[in-house]
């Protein structure tokens, strides 16, 4: 199973082949240690017995909690089908011979044309009828789900309902009477508080390692980070710890855990748990519905920062703004525009466009949502019906530009139009015609003024800004000539203020970006 995360975030999902080879009497031999001299007790008082003492508030042994949690974890065994072209990925999970995936009993690789590969992960039971709490990048794809109790018992498993958006998903197996554990809500553990993670790390099932709470609020910059805020944790969580929980010292439920921070691909400490009341509230979606119906509206956005507010001389500001309306959607049926400043949603306020998305997401399909924006400086409301949203991939293909819409290159166009050219913080503007368009691919409803060169060094290009981007507005003002881009430059720099804000259309897609005037 390919690894859920990228660059230095993976999932914690491993091929068994490691775990077989340690497993099948291989055995891993330690070097013979040194002789040293023996540990020495230490005396708590001068009375007492000669103990080890543990550090102030720390408990003598999580023994007692993990007798009561454990049978509740379970070991995940997955059996799912694979494009061969991914098999020459790097770092592509190996099968439990070693190799990269694996045959069918008779040599071929069955109907679909498309290797097996196994790979094990982590759950744990959230009811005696059966039902089980993992990530989703467990399960993802797989064509037979096998379930490992701590008894030894093997049980398949039936998908309910997966959620890529949390990476949750739930299982079910047959029976009753199963020993499970509970979320916790409301008694959420402080920063240095204990906590005790178990799972099966690399095959290695019922595995304990406790550590405390590092920090809350953690983004991992992909997809689940628009609705997870996770907590991360030190206690040891390696590959195969995907869909383990995280206790407190109660042996109550805090946190599912999902991903490691690992530039060697093994545990430094730096663990992340999706927050037991987002898995609570998903789970129980997923064991109700089979998925996760969210709110929407229709809208791409953008975080709108403190220094993008500074450059409208509003003063610090936190919000999200507008950067595209779906035609026919929700919000263009409400009368959202382009650049407008979302600053709450039903009274909640929105510092971020991740907390407008979420609580976007929060509202039932067919509720109005009462959106409090800024246009053209002045507050209005805007109320909004929601609609339901779509997948990820239903989304990405509305997403996907008909037109390049930019080069990505700097430096000087060839064959660049030369007339009414004005140079500005370091930009070469020019009016965008029918050879501009066609030379980047601009679209022909497309309005602004073309970027025809850039010099290297300046903050245009720092921030990502590239020969071939057209400018559509400047301060939330659209702009038709590049003498308009220079008189909201000049008019700036008389206002005293130190940057300008510039609508700038990259590959198909707007995006407000803060520039220095000087």
């Amino acid at each position: 199973m390919v690894a859920r995360k990228t660059g230095f975030f993976v999932g914690a999902v491993a091929g068994v082949g490691v775990a077989c080879a340690a497993l099948a009497g291989v055995g891993l031999r330690m070097a013979p240690a040194q002789a040293a001299e023996a540990p020495q007790l230490v005396r708590t008082s001068s009375a007492g017995p000669m103990m080890f003492a543990p550090p102030p508030g720390a408990p003598m042994s999580f023994a007692d909690i993990f007798e009561k949690v454990s049978p509740a974890v379970v070991s995940i065994d997955v059996t799912s089908r694979v494009d061969a072209s991914a098999l020459r990925l790097p770092n592509f999970p190996l099968g439990p011979n070693g190799k990269p995936g694996e045959q069918d009993e008779d040599g071929e690789n069955g109907a679909s044309g498309r290797p097996r590969q196994q790979s094990s992960g982590s759950g744990f039971l959230i009811s005696a009828d059966g039902y089980i709490v993992t990530n989703n990048h467990v399960i993802e794809g797989a064509d037979e789900i096998t379930v490992t109790l701590k008894d030894g018992r093997e049980l398949k498993a039936r998908l309910i309902g997966r959620d890529e958006n949390t990476d949750l998903a739930v299982i079910k197996v047959e029976g009753g009477g199963f020993t499970f554990v509970t979320f916790e809500n409301a008694a959420k553990p402080r920063v240095g508080d204990w906590v005790i993670a178990v799972g099966n790390p690399f095959g290695l099932g019922g595995t304990a390692t406790a550590g405390i709470v590092s920090a809350y609020g953690r983004n991992l910059n992909d997809e689940s980070s628009t609705y997870v805020d996770y907590v991360q944790i030190d206690a040891p969580i390696n590959r195969g710890n995907s869909g383990g929980p995280t206790f407190d010292t109660y042996g109550r439920v805090i946190g599912v855990n999902s991903a490691i921070f690992s530039p060697t691909g093994g545990s430094v400490g730096i663990g992340f748990a999706i927050p037991a009341d987002v898995a609570d509230s998903i789970t129980r979606q997923l064991i109700a519905n089979g998925k996760v119906v969210r709110g929407y509206i229709g809208a791409q956005i953008q975080n709108f920062t403190p220094e993008m507010s500074e450059a409208l001389g509003m003063g610090s500001v936190k919000a999200a703004v507008v950067k595209a309306v779906t035609p026919g959607g929700p919000a263009a049926k409400a009368g959202l525009m382009v650049d407008d400043i979302v600053l709450s949603v039903n009274g909640v306020k929105v510092e971020s466009s991740t907390a407008l998305t979420r609580e976007v997401g929060r509202g039932a399909a067919g509720s109005v949502l009462r959106l409090e924006v800024l246009r053209d400086g002045r507050p209005r409301v805007i109320e909004i019906r929601s609609g339901v949203r779509p997948s990820n991939e239903e989304l990405a293909s509305t997403l996907r530009p008909d037109s390049d819409g930019g080069s990505g290159n700097s430096g000087k166009s060839p064959n660049a139009p030369s007339a009414n050219r004005v140079q500005v913080l370091g930009m070469g503007l020019v009016p965008l015609d029918t050879a501009g368009r066609r030379r980047y691919g601009i679209a022909t409803d497309v309005q602004g003024v073309l970027i025809d060169s850039l010099r290297a060094d300046s903050d245009a290009a720092e921030r990502g800004i590239a020969v071939g981007n057209v400018i559509t507005s400047v301060n939330l003002k659209a702009v038709r000539a590049p003498a308009d881009v220079a008189a909201a430059v000049d008019a700036a720099k008389k206002a005293g203020r130190p940057t300008i804000l510039l609508s700038v259309l990259f590959k198909g897609q707007l995006a407000s970006v803060p520039v220095k005037v000087n």
